[in-house]
């Protein structure tokens, strides 16, 4: 996607033009396809600040900022059942109050957390976000272990953990999947934190992996045509959607000039801590394949807003993850990921660009998507590793409000793939977010999860020199 100029508006009172139309992308009209009530594709952004803010400069800034990056104010354009496109109808305005505030009480914000699961916004009303402020927070123990909790320990919903009743201010950001990403929004954040705290939130370089740190190593993978290990069902729920476990961690450390990443360890605790899952829950050994979203956008004031990133996958034999070969396991991934990064590949596939090509009416192009999906459901990826990285941006809100010292993410986890990781890191600590639907896991699933989690990742800092 690319940023697009605002439709101009009519200062002279005559009648005002129609607003400029935009053609869905690929990633958008899948998504579009496959939207369920029951599993929201909704992505959670969860900011914290040490202090508070006023609530009418905040409106102001977070409405400007839209404007800043006019691809945000959009909605669906209405069509005939034979239009060949879904399109996107650019708005000069919000359509409808973007900002809400939440005083302080007992369970705000566990509420809010739930509220960014329940329900996306709609794609009808410009545009499909929505940004509530819960005030009053309490400090976030450790630098942001979660919501007045102990570092390492759970904020969910659906334990009453979180409570706000502080000085601190805690922004929830629910975006609609369909239309626009994690990164794109935490951009507009940025802005409307330049615009209120008037202070410079250019973001930060990228951290880049020294040429002498890059080793040689076999590409191959296990074959992709054999269907890949599912996430074993644990105690599942009785109530619809998804349930979330948010922590803070340390970033794990790894030794000056190794040939992988911190995205690379997070991958093998993953793939570590999935593999030990099913184990214990009695399913036969399969090859891991993770889905893994990889962003190359600029982060600066001109960033393509909207689902920006292309999806590959990184594929285990049940041989290789092997907890006593870390340094192997952390070796293979490295040469993996990188392989996979630097490929040519469309976002989705050159499938879904064949798929979506606007030759039959959308709406049979939908059926046809959505039956694929369904076929395609034992080939579907086991789960899905979303790595921010380093928040660029200092989210600096100004003198009163200060910088953020917490920030989390978490991706849809609907079924059939059902657990999605997405971590990201500030002020030198790592914030995770374990996500999963609740057809397949139950609270106390998670809980074990993110200590699994917790455990592998720590794990990969102790490759001893016999692996190396």
């Amino acid at each position: 996607m690319t940023t697009v100029d605002h439709p101009a508006r009519d200062g002279t009172g005559g009648p005002a033009r129609r607003p400029v139309r935009v053609p869905f992308p690929v990633v958008d009209e899948v998504a579009r396809h496959c939207l369920q009530e029951a599993e929201p594709e909704t992505v959670h952004i969860e900011i914290h600040l040490p202090g508070p803010l006023d609530r009418d400069r905040l409106t102001a800034a977070f409405t400007e900022a839209l404007r800043r990056h006019p691809r945000v104010l959009m909605r669906e354009a209405p069509g005939r059942w034979y239009r060949r496109r879904y399109e996107w109808e650019l708005t000069p305005e919000p359509d409808t109050a973007v900002v809400s505030f939440t005083p302080p009480g007992r369970d705000s914000l566990r509420a809010a957390r739930a509220r960014c699961l329940e329900a996306a916004p709609p794609l009808s009303a410009s545009p499909p976000v929505r940004l509530e402020v819960v005030e009053g927070a309490g400090p976030v123990a450790g630098g942001g272990a979660g919501p007045d909790t102990p570092t390492g320990t759970s904020a969910d919903p659906a334990t009453g953990a979180g409570s706000g009743n502080g000085n601190g201010t805690v922004l929830f950001l629910t975006i609609n999947h369909t239309a626009l990403d994690g990164p794109a929004c935490l951009r507009v954040l940025a802005t409307a934190a330049e615009l209120y705290g008037g202070r410079d939130n250019t973001p930060t370089a990228p951290p880049v992996r020294s040429p002498d740190a890059v080793e040689p190593g076999d590409t191959s993978t296990p074959s992709v045509w054999a269907p890949p290990a599912r996430v074993a069902s644990g105690a599942p729920e009785s109530t619809p959607g998804n349930g979330l476990i948010v922590t803070e961690l340390a970033v794990p450390r790894r030794p000056q000039g190794s040939p992988y990443t911190v995205n690379d360890q997070l991958m093998a605790a993953t793939a570590l801590t999935v593999a030990h899952w099913n184990r214990e829950h009695g399913q036969r050994p399969r090859p891991l394949r993770i889905t893994m979203p990889v962003d190359d956008r600029p982060r600066g004031a001109d960033m393509p807003i909207g689902n920006g990133t292309r999806l590959v996958e990184v594929t285990f034999s049940p041989a290789e993850v092997d907890a006593s070969r870390m340094g192997e396991l952390l070796r293979r991934t490295a040469t993996r990921t990188r392989a996979l990064k630097a490929a040519d590949r469309p976002q989705l596939g050159h499938g879904a660009a064949l798929l979506t090509a606007p030759v039959v009416p959308v709406a049979w192009r939908a059926a046809v998507t959505r039956g694929l999906r369904r076929a395609a459901g034992p080939w579907t990826s086991t789960c899905l590793l979303s790595n921010i990285g380093r928040i660029p941006y200092a989210l600096d809100f100004g003198e009163e409000a200060g910088r953020a010292r917490a920030v989390w993410f978490s991706a849809p986890a609907r079924t059939p793939r059902g657990l999605t990781v997405t971590t990201a890191s500030t002020a030198g600590r790592l914030h995770v977010s374990l996500r999963w639907s609740r057809s397949l896991l139950g609270h106390g699933d998670g809980a074990h999860l993110r200590d699994l989690f917790e455990h592998y990742l720590h794990a990969t800092e102790e490759t001893g020199a016999s692996d190396r």
